[in-house]
């Protein structure tokens, strides 16, 4: 049977996004149900192509050992996510809060009011980054 998660992304960097991407990857080829639901800092770095990037020298340490070890970046992980069914969405205001309009945010699947969201959570597992 088939589960819901919802994964709320509220940081935009490498470790946080990294790990959003492989769950939102795993439950998605397990036939899950996947919203990925994105916060401010992660809506503006999705927008301008650098959700994921690292912060730092730990992160980009990581950054720097995925790659050697042939990983996917997180961005990469998001479009595999997306391709095996997952969503990208964000309440509508605050992707306004956030300074942006919805058609303007590459790869959100979709702005949707903060009750549907509460709705989808409230039915499914969900886990914060």
């Amino acid at each position: 049977m088939s589960e819901r998660l919802a994964i709320f992304l509220q940081s935009a960097s490498f470790e946080p996004a990294y790990q959003a991407g492989t769950l939102a990857i795993t439950a998605a080829a397990m036939g899950d149900e996947v919203w990925l639901v994105l916060g401010f800092e992660p809506l503006r770095a999705l927008a301008g192509g650098r959700l994921g990037s690292p912060v730092g020298e730990v992160e980009v340490a990581e950054g720097a050992r995925a790659v050697a070890l042939g990983l996917p970046t997180p961005g990469e992980l998001l479009a595999e996510a997306r391709a095996l069914g997952a969503r990208v969405v964000a309440c509508d205001t605050l992707v306004r809060l956030a300074g942006l309009e919805p058609a303007a945010v590459p790869l959100l699947d979709e702005s949707l009011g903060l009750p549907t969201i509460w709705r989808h959570a409230r039915t499914a597992r969900t886990v914060t980054f």
